[in-house]
């Protein structure tokens, strides 16, 4: 069990396969855990202050800890694995960046907790009584979850160099379990804080499990604080503008959570859950895919190979657009029915899930957007160029920001998410447009075609889910529970039956190589030895 849970992958479609597999877990607890939320306090105060208290401690866990490792970290300590393979200076400066990590975020968490009613106030000025006391106190809690997973993710920034993707993987799992375990358990005997409790609680079985495939590749911590070492010192100086980029990204969810907290109560919670959903195919396609490609564009950059570096960008893409926009119609077209059962019951009411379908609908268009922009971004960070992604993202942001301010008086808490989109399309178009000129091309010819026949094969699922979909509704109920899931799942087999068939029929070679890796992974899995030792470990 321990030689799969570290294992190694050289192709980039079996590591992201790997990936996904462990999302898919991930979201599927994710899920799990919103429906738990959901029913408990529905779309109403408790859970916009729950939502709301995440934002601040995120920016800092973004800023100091997401940009450091995309832009910086990683691919200096894969550049000392793979060009002087000086496993002692790679682990040297990931112990050196864990404690200026460490020391960083415990002050900085510190002084937010002592500040939370101010930082409440900022963060939702529209709030007011009960919603801006737990506000307060969920904070207060949630400022010690930046400090466990900040570490948690340098050590998966080691995993992921090494090309070791599995624990680095599932590890979201157990943080969704203990804010599960929370919701169930903490709430009843500590009231609604048990909630933010719940998130420390994850954050710690993170880190948990990260720091078990560290140490099974022999990595030890050991205390050294030293800024002026050179290595460190290149990190800083890639990560800078990527945080800036990041910061700019974090503000304007700052921002969108202030705007929602002056429309009716709900909707920062309803904004929430339709941003979940969606992200659910993200997570499952584009991030597996732009995490498994990342270490391979560093190597082909570090060696100046323009070719390879493009041969693997190219491939990546083209798989990601071939599954990003069937998940995409299936998230449209069926979303009514994924909310219904992923959130409709106890006190998630009729109104809260109209609220949340409009928001998601509006979320969806930017889906192939938002699933190609950490591979297109990390492109540029695989070639020390940070500072293009960070002008496109600040522009991309404040249109994001302006096109909020225009509808939400139209659309209210919809008009956010179209808002989101809008900012998303333009990120990504110029992302592509950018790193193809810097480039000098991107297998352009076989990116569009692929695109035209699997978008051409999206509109005939579109229109097979609905001739599906009514015939469907005559002989379930959809009253209840299962009968709605029944539904969908009907008309969703049935769409992606025909999007599978037509693929075959235009010859589409991304689904082959798809398959081919689901196929190799899943043999792999299955027959992977156990030796005596680890048997007793299990």
């Amino acid at each position: 069990m321990f030689r799969f849970l570290n294992s190694t992958t050289s192709s980039v479609t079996t590591s992201a396969v790997i990936i996904s597999v462990a999302t898919l877990a991930s979201r599927a607890v994710g899920i799990a855990r919103d429906r738990i939320l959901a029913h408990a306090f529905g779309a109403g105060p408790v859970l916009d202050a729950y939502y709301a208290a995440f934002k601040i401690p995120d920016l800092i866990y973004n800023l100091l800890i997401v940009g450091a490792l995309t832009a910086g970290f990683i691919p200096v300590f894969t550049k000392l694995l793979t060009e002087r393979d000086d496993r002692k200076r790679a682990f040297g400066l990931a112990n050196n960046f864990i404690t200026i990590i460490g020391v960083s975020l415990a002050v900085i968490g510190a002084l937010g907790a002592l500040s939370a009613p101010l930082l409440s106030r900022l963060i939702a000025p529209g709030f007011a009584g009960e919603r801006f006391t737990w506000l307060v106190s969920f904070m207060r809690v949630m400022f010690l979850s930046p400090f466990l997973l900040g570490i948690s993710m340098v050590l998966g920034g080691i995993l992921q160099s090494l090309r070791q993707f599995v624990l680095y993987s599932i590890a979201p799992v157990f943080y969704n379990v203990g804010i599960i375990i929370g919701a169930l358990f903490l709430t009843p005997r500590l009231g609604a804080i048990g909630l933010a409790w719940g998130v420390v609680l994850g954050a710690f079985l993170h880190l948990l499990v990260q720091m078990l495939g560290a140490y099974q590749n022999e990595y030890h911590w050991r205390w050294r604080f030293d800024t002026a070492d050179s290595n460190t010192r290149r990190v800083a100086k890639l990560m800078a503008p990527r945080t800036i980029g990041l910061a700019v990204s974090q503000l304007n969810l700052v921002i969108l959570t202030i705007l929602a907290s002056f429309l009716p109560s709900g909707s920062v919670a309803v904004y929430n859950f339709a941003s979940n959903l969606q992200a659910v195919p993200i997570g499952l396609i584009g991030i597996p895919f732009a995490l498994a490609v990342f270490p391979l564009l560093s190597e082909a950059a570090g060696r100046s190979d323009t070719k390879e570096f493009v041969t693997q960008a190219s491939a990546a893409l083209r798989q990601i657009l071939f599954l990003i926009l069937p998940a995409t119609v299936l998230l449209l077209l069926l979303r009514a029915q994924v909310i219904r059962v992923v959130l409709g019951s106890g006190a998630f009411d009729w109104a809260a899930t109209i609220a949340t379908a409009d928001a998601l609908a509006l979320f969806t268009l930017s889906l192939f957007a938002q699933a190609t922009i950490p591979l297109l971004a990390r492109g540029f960070y695989a070639l020390n160029n940070t500072s293009t992604p960070l002008v496109i993202g600040v522009l991309s942001e404040l249109v994001t920001i302006i096109s909020a301010l225009s509808l939400m008086k139209y659309l209210g808490v919809a008009g956010l998410a179209l808002a989101s989109s809008v900012g998303a399309v333009l990120n990504a178009v110029l992302l592509f447009i950018f790193l193809r000129q810097k480039l000098g091309g991107f297998e352009d010819e076989a990116v569009f075609r692929l695109a035209a026949k699997a978008f051409f094969a999206a509109l005939l699922m579109a229109c097979a889910i609905q001739l599906t979909k009514y015939p469907a509704a005559a002989v379930v109920d959809q009253q209840r529970f299962w009968g709605i899931l029944l539904h969908g799942a009907i008309s969703g087999t049935v769409g992606i039956l025909v999007y599978g068939a037509a693929c075959y029929v235009l010859r589409v070679q991304e689904m082959m190589q798809f398959s081919q890796a689901v196929k190799k992974h899943w043999f792999r899995l299955w027959r992977m030895p156990i030796g005596i030792d680890e048997a007793k470990k299990l």
